[in-house]
């Protein structure tokens, strides 16, 4: 198997006493995971992990240019093979959900806290960003 990258957003809000999360189920097993996508021509990664927060779940907002980790899975295509993949993740401070978004029939989006999403997801590596994400720290690294 030969490794692919793709770019993920971490979609996230700011609770009185909690961050919440998005997470969306996958088209094909319907597992718990969140919004990504391979890299296009002339869109920068975070751009990208953006988009496919609104093309999968309707989510508009920024996305900081700087990842905050990445994690491995194995993907199956179309044809049935397997590839391995390594999924940069970007934070998304999301503004609002849409009511319509083009793959809104295909998948499941739901907020739940980061101790909970990190106890959803099956992807170990994504498991533990979840559970190391803060967001303050984005806001401190920004200053140095």
């Amino acid at each position: 198997m030969s490794g692919r990258k793709q770019y993920a957003a971490l979609p996230f809000i700011i609770l009185v006493d909690s961050i919440e999360v998005c997470l969306i189920t996958s088209k094909e097993s319907g597992r718990w995971i969140i919004p990504k996508g391979w890299p296009k021509k002339g869109m920068a990664p975070h751009e990208l992990a953006a988009l496919e927060a609104f093309e999968e779940a309707g989510l508009k907002g920024s996305a900081d240019p700087r990842s905050i980790g990445s994690f491995h899975y194995v993907k199956r295509l179309d044809d049935g093979s397997e590839v391995e993949c390594e999924v940069s993740v970007y934070p998304m401070l999301v503004e609002y959900q849409a009511i319509n978004w083009p793959e809104q029939d295909q998948r499941t989006a739901t907020w739940v806290q980061l101790k909970e999403a990190a106890k959803l997801v099956a992807e170990e590596q994504l498991s533990n960003l979840l559970r190391r994400f803060n967001p303050k720290l984005l806001a401190s690294k920004k200053t140095t």
